[in-house]
């Protein structure tokens, strides 16, 4: 069983593919907490955490997670987004971990429909969670964005770095990247090791690095030190482009 939480047309504001037209599916479901990314008032309540509160806190949120019983059904919502497109979008499966979902058949159907049909599909993950490309070889033609977390997120190393599930997905994809979040705490600390912990042995995966905020205030705060950071160890900024055009709007 899946859970749909949000789904929309914009553009994707961060990492490779910025700027590209593209149909977001939004899952319901996080295997970490985040913590220390920020505060958020909800239903009167403060909430820590990523900023898709919605797909990570479902007690709050439950009216907002839709169950999915079948693949027909996402494949009926992605078709009512491109009724007025003359081209395909990219699509973008995220969270919350999608992931989660993997080897669910109607999350898996889905994946294989998307392959089959000429789609770029991105998934957004955290990178925690191991495939079995062997036995789920659609996975083979998605492209990974591996937004690995960092000491900043406030969850513990164990938790959060899983070097076999990165290993599988970069040697099991034509093309893969890694996208951190960052701001001056971290990068003064000691963001460039736990990268480098990381990203190592790959050095052909592209690393991207973004400024933590999903308000445009905060963004302001880290976007320059996010910046100055990749001028100096050779990485590649990538904005978020989402909160810069419509700060909080939602579904963009």
């Amino acid at each position: 069983m899946i859970y749909l939480v949000e789904h929309f047309y914009s553009i994707q504001g961060e990492g490779k593919f910025i700027g590209t037209p593209s149909v977001f599916f939004r899952f319901g479901g996080c295997n970490l907490k985040c913590p220390s990314f920020g505060e958020y008032f909800v239903k009167g309540k403060k909430v820590f955490g990523c900023d898709s509160v919605r797909a990570v806190n479902r007690k709050l949120f439950e009216g907002d997670w839709q169950k999915i019983e079948s693949s027909q059904t996402l494949i009926d919502i992605l078709e009512d987004h491109l009724q007025n497109l003359d081209f395909k979008p990219h699509v973008v499966l995220t969270g919350g971990e999608p992931l989660l979902y993997w080897n669910d058949e109607v999350f898996y159907t889905f994946v294989q429909y998307l392959i089959e049909n000429g789609f770029i599909v991105t998934i957004e993950t955290n990178a925690t969670i191991k495939i079995d490309f062997a036995k789920f070889p659609a996975y083979k033609d998605v492209i990974f964005a591996m937004a690995v977390k960092l000491s900043n997120s406030g969850d513990p190393y164990e938790k959060r770095v899983n070097k076999e599930a990165i290993k599988a997905i970069v040697e099991n994809t034509a093309y893969s990247f890694f996208k951190f979040t960052l701001a001056r705490g971290i990068i003064e600390f000691n963001a460039y090791d736990e990268i480098v912990d990381i990203v190592g042995e790959y050095p052909e995966v592209e690393v991207f690095c973004m400024p933590l905020g999903d308000r445009l205030d905060i963004l302001r705060k880290n976007d320059k030190i996010v910046a100055e950071f990749c001028l100096l160890h050779g990485f590649i900024y990538s904005d978020r482009l989402q909160v810069r055009l419509w700060n909080r709007e939602r579904m963009r």
